[in-house]
């Protein structure tokens, strides 16, 4: 397959997570399984990695996509979430196996080799399907652009939020007129929210849910508080760390707070606590449609700005088009069509909680009707926190692997926070100078390589 760092011990490292053909479950996807045995002129390959209440959100929006275009036949599989994925779509573009359209987590793709495993966006042909730049928010589209092209048309943001019980916290006394929670604008302020409402529980409830020993939400916390502080990662050349360790302090610090003063239970089960009577848990906008299925009354806003300025942790599904050796034709347009009309029709894929990138969908009565959705969405919009933009990044990536259980050791005190600060510090740096498994640069090359 020739890609530089697709060698034998990374395939092996991720072959007991791949999903063949036998397994991908066509009989659960409509009539996709059949898509391409059928005469249907224009005929459409597509990955994604959505399964359960996601997944059902996603065959709906296709089903319907089939409805409105019966020229097109859409054969649409779903593999394993996380590392697997990316190694099978990586395997397929360099093999010229790939699909003609996929999902990536927008985060991904600067590590993805744009240019050589993915194909650019004809941004000209999106707009004949009624998709344009000036309908996303700016700085979402611009994370999809590697060098002038866009490589990544977003379909969502998801975001950590705050969630929050609203029969604990107005017997607390902390709901405003329109029976909502006020943004905490200090670390003071939170922790006083915090208080009130630990009045309410009963000896031994847990009063936020805050995963203090799982590396992934460890991480997206810590992105969104560092951003709050102004901090960042490296340079604008990738070459020289900018990693403010008194910031990263100050986070871990914030953190570990919840546990010293007992508003946190290690090894809580936290949605489940929230379920039961704890008033606060932080967790993923992708946890809307358990709560609202527990019939609980709640409410979700974007993490507390505590530290002065708004930001949340956010990432986005994202379509990508897999490299294919002379892409174009028929089943080109076709993925074309079916990525511009599920960006634009994408009320139904805000059922799962997820704030729909195209913008003119906040207009839509049905989905304004949606709560909590309607809570959090344009604020999380605005104030989004992202990692950094370089190959090491992403959902399920490098970084989350490698800070997050440096992050969870400070949460859990077996670190002193800034010590676990000057780690991180040491762990970006060793990342800076590694080189991508996929392209075999540093950050820095790749980055001269795309300005070349």
């Amino acid at each position: 397959m020739g890609q530089p760092g697709l060698n034998r011990r990374h395939f092996l490292g991720a072959a007991g997570g791949l999903v063949t053909a036998a397994s991908l479950g066509f009989a659960a996807l409509g009539s996709g399984a059949d898509a391409l045995a059928s005469g249907t002129r224009t005929r459409v390959r597509y990955w994604n990695l959505f399964q359960g209440g996601d997944g059902a959100n996603q065959v709906a929006m296709v089903d319907a996509f089939r409805r409105t275009h019966p020229g097109t036949a859409v054969k649409d599989s779903t593999l394993t979430w996380g590392g697997p994925y990316y190694t099978k779509l990586a395997m397929a573009a360099a093999g010229n196996r790939a699909p003609d359209l996929a999902v990536m987590h927008q985060g991904r793709v600067p590590g993805f080799a744009p240019g050589r495993l993915l194909d650019p966006w004809d941004t000209g042909l999106l707009a004949e399907y009624g998709v344009r730049e000036a309908d996303f928010n700016p700085a979402l589209w611009k994370r999809g652009v590697v060098d002038g092209e866009l490589y990544a048309l977003p379909l969502d943001i998801h975001v950590q939020l705050c969630f929050y019980r609203k029969d604990v916290c107005r017997r607390a006394g902390l709901l405003d007129s329109a029976g909502r929670l006020p943004a905490a604008t200090s670390t003071d302020d939170w922790f006083a929210v915090l208080k009130e409402a630990r009045k309410q529980l009963k000896k031994g409830q847990q009063t936020l849910g805050l995963h203090v020993n799982d590396q992934n939400f460890c991480w997206w916390f810590f992105v969104a508080f560092y951003q709050q502080l102004g901090g960042t990662y490296f340079d604008a050349a990738q070459t020289d760390l900018t990693f403010d360790t008194d910031k990263a302090t100050r986070v871990l610090e914030f953190f570990r707070k919840h546990v010293t003063d007992g508003y946190v239970t290690p090894g809580e089960t936290d949605a489940e606590a929230f379920l039961a009577g704890s008033p606060f848990t932080w967790e993923g906008n992708w946890s809307v449609p358990y709560f609202t299925g527990e019939k609980v009354d709640f409410g979700a806003q974007p993490l507390p700005p505590v530290f002065g300025t708004p930001a949340t942790h956010a990432e986005s599904h994202s379509f990508v088009l897999p490299h294919q050796a002379g892409r174009g034709g028929p089943a080109d347009e076709g993925a074309y069509r079916l990525a511009a009309y599920m960006v634009t029709h994408a009320t139904t894929w805000a059922l799962g909680g997820h704030i729909p990138a195209y913008l003119p969908t906040f207009q839509d009565p049905g989905y304004r009707e949606l709560a909590p959705q309607n809570e959090y969405s344009r604020p999380a919009m605005d104030h989004q926190a992202n990692e950094p933009h370089i190959w090491f990044a992403g959902s399920t990536g490098i970084l989350a692997q490698r800070l997050g259980p440096v992050i969870a050791s400070s949460n859990l005190g077996s670190t002193a926070p800034g010590k676990a600060a000057r780690r991180m510090k040491n762990l970006l740096e060793q990342l800076l100078a590694a080189k991508n498994p996929m392209t075999g640069r540093t950050a820095a090359q790749e980055l001269k390589g795309a300005a070349a």
